[in-house]
């Protein structure tokens, strides 16, 4: 069973595609506004609980072809076991983050669409 939220994922998903794209649409400074939106999401994942980070490295691997969706148990497993540097500093060196996570969150049934809509709903 997936130990993080969908919302918590879209949030990573789009930090990540920020980060990668160099624009951060909160900030008015080029590499200022790269190095801050990269400073918040390696905070956000490492504030993660250790279940929360499991899954979401199971999660990236699942989107990247590492395991299937029907193997999600055994890649949150893996992923406790084989965590040899801190996960935020691992995900972070994935260069293509958000796309795997979001072909993970699509191979597992989840909408990455509408986790990110939710994010943008007004309160």
């Amino acid at each position: 069973m997936l130990q993080i939220s969908p919302d918590k994922i879209a949030h990573i998903i789009i930090r990540a595609r920020e980060y990668e794209s160099g624009v951060n649409p909160w900030a008015h400074q080029g590499s200022r506004a790269q190095h801050g939106t990269r400073t918040e999401l390696h905070n956000f994942i490492e504030m993660l609980n250790e279940d929360e980070q499991a899954s979401l490295v199971a999660v990236m691997w699942i989107g990247r072809d590492s395991f299937e969706a029907a193997e999600l148990e055994e890649a949150i497993a893996t992923a406790r076991a084989e965590r040899r540097i801190p996960t935020e500093d691992y995900l972070m060196g994935e260069p293509r983050l958000a796309d795997l996570l979001e072909a993970g969150m699509d191979a597992l049934g989840i909408s990455p669409e509408d986790a990110e809509d939710d994010l943008h709903k007004p309160v």
